[in-house]
């Protein structure tokens, strides 16, 4: 019989968190505006970089001074973050909770800038109940860089099959798998607890 994993790592956005930027821009310049945004004037860069080190407010402001056609859209993804970033995903903090009810470690491993983690932990108390966060602004790598699983791995003392990491976008959980963790690609609360389940670390009248 496979024995269960010893500790559990959840990425946050949209695991734990909804993040859909879709939801402030949407309404007022349509997805296809919204898209080009995001794409090709290269907020999604942007934002990459601030989950990589940059400051938050002050990348912002620069990227909207250099694009003043977009600055006051640009300019929202400060004023409106909060918008973007919920709400809570309530099944899979209740599973955060099981797990630590169970005594099993729970990790956070997430790609995230300083002020805005700084942000989000004060919006979701659920965020701060990990044994440890391994963020990417505080570490200066992103993932699915392997180095980050790697701090990951020193730092907590577990590896390979020890790992269970559940994550939304399948190149995450790609990088796992392929140093041996055990990954799901997160779809929905329900699925995740269904898969804790069948991996032993929790008992379905858990939750």
């Amino acid at each position: 019989m496979t024995r269960p994993p010893a500790a559990i790592v959840f990425d946050i956005g949209n695991v734990l968190v909804e993040w859909h930027p879709e939801r402030v821009y949407d309404p007022l310049i349509g997805e296809t505006a919204r898209r080009h945004l995001l794409k090709v004037v290269g907020v999604d860069a942007m934002n990459l970089s601030i989950d990589a080190g940059a400051p938050f407010a002050q990348t912002i402001a620069d990227f909207a001074a250099a694009h003043p056609e977009h600055a006051a859209l640009i300019r929202m993804w400060d004023s409106h973050w909060g918008e973007m970033f919920a709400p809570e995903i309530s099944g899979s903090v209740a599973a955060l909770r099981a797990l630590r009810r169970r005594g099993v470690p729970v990790f956070a491993l997430s790609n995230f800038g300083d002020e805005s983690f700084a942000r989000a932990e004060s919006m979701y108390p659920a965020l701060r109940e990990f044994d440890a966060r391994f963020i990417s602004a505080h570490l200066r790598a992103l993932k699915p860089d392997p180095e980050i699983y790697a701090v990951l791995e020193r730092e907590t003392g577990y590896a390979g099959a020890e790992l269970f990491f559940t994550d939304d976008k399948p190149e995450n959980v790609a990088a796992a798998e392929a140093r041996g963790w055990r990954g799901h690609l997160f779809e929905g609360a329900e699925g995740l607890v269904a898969r804790l389940v069948a991996e032993g670390v929790l008992e379905p009248g858990d939750i």
